[in-house]
């Protein structure tokens, strides 16, 4: 037999055992830190992975539960957009709108002296369309001009009004009104569904 061995066994028992033992000892801690180490810190990143993609999971979950919900209110929100959109004139409905807000001036008695489209001003989405108005009438057919306007379908908006020069006319006082008419119009392409 190997003189080591022979040497080994003629130790004392503890001593055989404290050397069994010791080697036991280096090979658990061998396999624990050169491959156990290694695989739990591969699980635990595994285990990050799973949670993110589970957690990624549960919210594309929600959302296809909530599909349908989400499309109503898209198709609600381009129904609401399209409305707005109607209100606000193409290039081809400009030169009818401000003819339209002539005829409403003539209706209600008004005396059109100026009505002068002014140069166009881009904004956002949408593009004001201003007209410098002079008009002479009645304070009462001003009101009912103005009110007419306010009910178009179309946005119209009436603003810096200046009323002054009156005059007497027929037995009936006769105002000059200036203001500007702004109107507006959509530009780009309408939203298809």
């Amino acid at each position: 037999m190997n003189p080591q061995i022979e040497k080994v066994l003629g130790l004392p028992a503890y001593q055989r055992f404290l050397i069994v033992f010791v080697l036991a000892a280096a090979i658990v801690a061998g396999f624990y830190f050169m491959v156990y180490e290694g695989q739990r810190e591969e699980q635990q990143r595994l285990e990050q992975q799973r949670e993110s993609a589970q957690t990624v999971l549960q919210r594309n979950q929600r959302i296809a539960n909530n599909l349908d919900a989400y499309r109503t209110d898209y198709n609600n929100l381009l129904e609401q957009l399209e409305a707005a959109l109607d209100e606000l004139p193409l290039d081809k409905e400009i030169p009818a709108l401000l003819t339209k807000i002539a005829e409403l001036a003539q209706e209600k008695g008004l005396d059109i002296l100026r009505f002068r489209p002014l140069a166009e001003v881009p904004k956002d989405f949408y593009a004001e369309v201003p007209v410098e108005l002079r008009l002479a009438g009645s304070y009462h057919n001003v009101a009912m001009f103005f009110d007419a306007v306010s009910k178009m379908e179309r946005i119209v908006n009436i603003k810096g009004v200046r009323l002054g020069g009156a005059t007497t006319e027929d037995g009936r006082t006769v105002l000059s009104i200036e203001s500007n008419a702004t109107t507006f119009r959509f530009l780009g392409d309408r939203p298809n569904n």
